[in-house]
């Protein structure tokens, strides 16, 4: 056996088990080993029955009676009465496990493992795992501290530990998979003995240590793909472009507002980076609102002027469209010819805008999953800008870049309004240089965040209202398309209904994923010509045009949405300088959770991302459309200590020289990071 031995070759994985294996993507020895548990149940002290108390607890006892009743079809309850050496009792029950009978009548001594506490009157143990004491030499599910595994695809973690014990051997060899020197350094567990107390702790000081061992790893090998990226991109050709002050001032001088510190100090960097030989490599993060088109608008005029095409790749149509009238506006005046591309320029219009864009006469081309079409050649491709970048694959990144001329790169600058916490921009995003705009232009109000519990719906459409009839339009989110299995859930046809009955005479418009991209763009092209004052939608909005017009956003179910997603809805209002509002409605009328009074105290996106990474982790923020399959299990990417160690030993890993194929498992990890993490 070895780890890439296959699981549906194990003992005891049956046919069903290797499904379900198979359908969770575990398919060797080794993706089961690298399956870590998300928590972890103490069981491992045993107590008397006497001195039971409500909680956790695991006792050894034999069952005095056993007996399973019927109880309604599709339920039977197995009821037992335990009894320990000191003659004390304790009852337990089974829910559809009707087998613990036949298992308990044998008369052995059992650990048993789970929940005690009060039910209907009297305490008991309910569902607790047995496990007969002369059955094994070390317990499964019982008398341990027990790894809880996520329920993949059907796989039951009970199910996951029975095949992981058959894995024990193997762990004890598994080869050790970074720099002796560093394992010294740091002072961590070898890796077989972390694996081993992961999945098999000893206690809870050894389960620690091997957390440790495990999350520095998954830290090291994301930053050190980073700093490889950094090292590579850094011996890259690119275009050194002049700069001219006096003339940039003209077009400063021509904007109707006056520009904030942070999209002085963002235009200044991207400046710098473009009088390099050297390609930029750039992230712009900017939360909702605080003017990145503009920054990148300065970037693109500076392009121009050195006779270099600008590329802009927005996610949507309507997006494109508002980016291509916000540039136009700006560099016009200034010679600079602005085109839009997307898929509905069709026929001679197409053609004729591909000349443009084939023989350098379209200065700034905006477009959407069109510009990277194999028909759209540039002249003298300078300055590539991704907007919303996440949502592009790595591919198409990579294929809008590959469209410059020469062996040389175009300067790349990619553009966010997801604010991305400090930790993760020194690890997944660490072979990049970051702008942020953390101020909203002046005038901007702070838009008042309000959570609403069900019963207060008439004041909230009470002030709906007042807002409707100052000729201002309101957002509706709803969480689903269509219904839901929990039957609280808001979705957009049943909340069209509701909102129809509460706002007569208003036109409504509806807004979800699976209409059509012409459908859609006529649902927000009306919205946006206030030729509807309500918009029913799902999340489709988060990103999207800006209507200064709309100064309500009410988000119906607000505990089903992450802060970041709940930051990004809130944004599409508050875009003029009326005030705006937010109406957070909740599901039932329970107290409010956390991240909805951090987002009702607080506008700051930075701050919210820092609490949703802590409260959810950067997998669940950024996604795999993103960063690929980051495979971060264990990770604590708040931990700025753990960070800055694992940062220190991939600078002394690069500069010492060490070969990354001797350590064929890191290297394989590290490849793939360097390959989904970035822009490259």
């Amino acid at each position: 056996m070895n780890l890439t031995t296959k699981l549906s070759d194990l003992k005891g994985v049956g046919p069903k088990t290797a499904e379900n294996f198979a359908n969770a993507r575990l398919a060797t020895a080794g993706d089961l080993l690298n399956f870590l548990p998300r928590t972890y149940d103490d069981f491992s002290r045993v107590e008397k029955i006497a001195d039971l108390k409500p909680g956790k607890v695991t006792i050894k006892a034999r069952a005095e009676s056993v007996a399973t009743r019927f109880v309604r079809r599709g339920m039977r309850i197995t009821t037992a009465v335990l009894v320990d050496e000191n003659g004390d009792k304790v009852q337990a029950v089974w829910f559809n496990q009707p087998y613990r009978e036949t298992q308990l009548k044998s008369g052995q001594e059992f650990y048993f493992s789970g929940e005690f506490g009060l039910s209907r009157n009297r305490y008991q143990l309910t569902s607790p795992a047995a496990e007969a004491v002369r059955e094994l030499p070390t317990t499964i599910n019982s008398a341990r501290i027990l790894p809880i595994y996520p329920k993949k695809a059907g796989l039951k973690p009970s199910v996951t530990r029975k095949i992981l014990t058959n894995l024990r051997p193997l762990i004890t060899m598994l080869p050790e998979t970074l720099p002796r020197e560093i394992v010294t350094d740091e002072k961590l567990l070898p890796r077989n003995e972390a694996v081993g107390e992961i999945h098999f702790p000893s206690d809870q000081r050894k389960l620690e240590k091997a957390r440790e061992r495990l999350s520095f790893e998954e830290l090291f090998g994301l930053i050190l793909a980073a700093r490889l990226n950094k090292k590579e991109n850094s011996r890259l050709g690119g275009f050194a472009m002049n700069f001219d002050l006096a003339e940039f001032k003209k077009v400063l001088a021509s904007l109707p507002f006056a520009l904030t510190d942070a999209q002085r100090k963002a235009t200044w960097e991207i400046i710098q980076n473009f009088t390099k030989n050297q390609p930029m490599n750039r992230l712009l993060q900017g939360d909702v609102g605080s003017g990145k088109t503009i920054v990148a608008g300065l970037a693109a005029f500076v392009a121009a002027r050195n006779h270099f095409q600008t590329a802009l790749m927005a996610p949507t149509e309507i997006l494109a469209s508002q980016h291509a009238k916000t540039l136009d506006n700006l560099l016009k005046p200034f010679g600079i010819n602005v085109a839009l591309l997307t898929g509905s320029v069709k026929g001679k219009s197409r053609e004729e805008l591909l000349k443009q864009i084939a023989n350098g006469t379209a200065h700034i081309v905006v477009g959407t999953h069109a510009l990277f079409q194999p028909t759209v050649k540039f002249a003298n491709l300078g300055f590539a800008i991704i907007d919303e970048q996440h949502r592009f694959g790595v591919k198409q990144r990579q294929e809008l870049v590959a469209k410059s001329r020469d062996e040389f790169l175009p300067h790349l600058l990619a553009m966010t309004a997801t604010p991305i916490p400090r930790s993760l921009q020194l690890t997944i995003f660490g072979d990049l240089d970051i702008s942020i705009l953390n101020e909203l232009p002046k005038g901007r109000k702070k838009i008042i965040t309000e959570i609403v519990a069900p019963v207060s719906r008439d004041k909230m459409n009470d002030k709906i209202r007042e807002e409707l009839a100052s000729g201002r339009q309101i957002y509706f989110i709803a969480p689903n398309i269509e219904n839901s299995e929990k039957s609280d859930v808001e979705n957009v046809a049943n909340l069209y209904k509701k909102v129809s009955r509460e706002f007569k005479n208003v036109k409504i418009g509806v807004l979800h994923g699976k209409m059509d991209s012409e459908s859609k763009e006529k649902i927000m092209r009306d919205f946006a010509n206030n030729k509807t004052q309500i918009l029913v939608a799902t999340t489709v909005v988060e990103v999207g045009v800006d209507v200064a017009n709309a100064s309500v956003m009410v988000i119906e179910n607000a505990d089903q949405f992450g802060l970041a997603q709940l930051h990004q809805l809130r944004g599409r209002v508050g875009r003029g300088n009326s005030q705006s509002y937010c109406f957070l409605v909740q599901s039932d009328s329970s107290a409010p959770s956390r991240r909805l009074r951090e987002i009702e105290r607080s506008n700051d996106g930075f701050h919210l991302a820092e609490v949703d990474l802590e409260l959810r982790g950067a997998g669940e923020i950024y996604g795999t459309s993103q960063h690929g399959q980051l495979n971060l299990q264990i990770a604590n990417l708040a931990d700025t200590k753990m960070i800055s160690q694992a940062s220190k030993e991939a600078d002394w890993f690069i500069a010492s020289n060490q070969k990354l194929t001797d350590f064929r498992e890191l290297s394989a990890e590290v490849n793939e990071y360097q390959r989904l993490t970035t822009l490259n």
